[in-house]
């Protein structure tokens, strides 16, 4: 498992590729929908828990899955399964087969818990809202645009790129642990991995009259697609970057760090800060506290890094 960029580490110019997919990523960030985002995440979040043990966990999985599947135009080569588990609820992963194997994937976890209800609250509701439908749909929606560019959708990519959206991240990143073990097991390349996990409240900013941020997180990601990550949100996007830390094994791009390959997280904001979401885990993680303009940053970030590491030398 070679780390990112590890041919480019030694060169002159750094660490990281030069960006050099300007006008496709441009041409499809114009395509992203925040009304499209929005309907989506209105059905996702009317599923009442997403919880991985239960049969609404299952039915929120098995619509996420036809929903991507109905962006597929007839006789695509793209294709989007089932990943299973020993629970009920299943992770998605899209393929998009590149000129390679080595493979760019960004992923969101679907599921949603509330924890005032614990793990047996069958009858409990867990909108999940933000936690994590934002990311759920950031990526959704990155995916629907992105397979939209022949170059991509027919092949001609010089890697692989799949979308992930994990199950069971609530209750000790099982999901994606799941994926990324059975990955290394099977010695696939991974270059790199983007995690996108809450994408959508900024209101914590917003009310101090504050503008809103990206959180880079720094803890249990690689370093050199972190730096990647933030040319990316310079090039491609209207909302600055600024360094923060879970602290502990907060998402599933610990998951990947733990497989021993390359990870970054960008969070809706910086953490135990003043954007910190005081709704996660309950049932006011509503649809209402979600800003949809970060969420379309959230997804020309995605768009960015995809195009770009895809058609780069790696």
């Amino acid at each position: 498992m070679a780390a990112i960029f590890e041919s480019s580490r030694n060169t002159a110019s750094g660490h990281i590729p030069q960006l050099a997919q300007g006008e496709t990523v441009q041409n499809l960030i114009d395509q992203l929908s925040s009304t499209n985002m929005r309907r989506n995440l209105e059905t996702f979040s009317i599923f009442n828990y997403r919880y991985y043990q239960l049969e609404t966990g299952n039915q929120s999985a098995e619509w996420l899955l036809a929903q991507a599947r109905s962006y597929l135009p007839p006789g695509s080569p793209v294709t989007v399964s089932i990943f299973p588990h020993v629970y009920r609820q299943s992770s998605i992963v899209a393929t998009i087969t590149g000129k390679t194997a080595k493979t760019i994937v960004v992923g969101a976890h679907q599921d949603s818990i509330n924890g005032a209800a614990g793990r047996n609250g069958t009858t409990a509701r867990a909108p999940g809202a933000d936690d994590n439908g934002s990311g759920s749909m950031t990526t959704l929606e990155a995916f629907r645009v992105l397979i939209q560019h022949s170059a991509i959708a027919n092949g001609s990519a010089q890697h692989t790129i799949e979308f992930h959206w994990y199950a069971a991240e609530e209750v000790g990143l099982l999901g994606s642990s799941n994926i990324f073990r059975a990955y290394a097991e099977e010695g696939r390349d991974i270059a790199a991995v983007l995690n996108q996990d809450m994408t959508g409240y900024t209101a914590g900013y917003t009310s101090h009259n504050m503008t809103p941020k990206f959180g880079v997180v720094t803890d249990r990601t690689d370093a050199y697609l972190t730096d990647f990550t933030r040319r990316i949100i310079g090039a491609y996007t209207v909302t600055d970057g600024s360094d923060t830390q879970c602290y502990y094994s907060c998402s599933d791009h610990n998951s990947v760090t733990r497989a021993g390959y390359s990870s970054a997280f960008i969070f809706e904001g910086e953490m135990h800060d003043v954007n910190d979401y005081p709704y996660a885990h309950s049932e006011q993680d509503t649809i209402e506290k979600v800003d949809f303009r970060h969420m379309i940053e959230h997804a020309k970030l995605v768009v960015g890094i995809v195009v770009e590491l895809a058609f780069a030398v790696l």
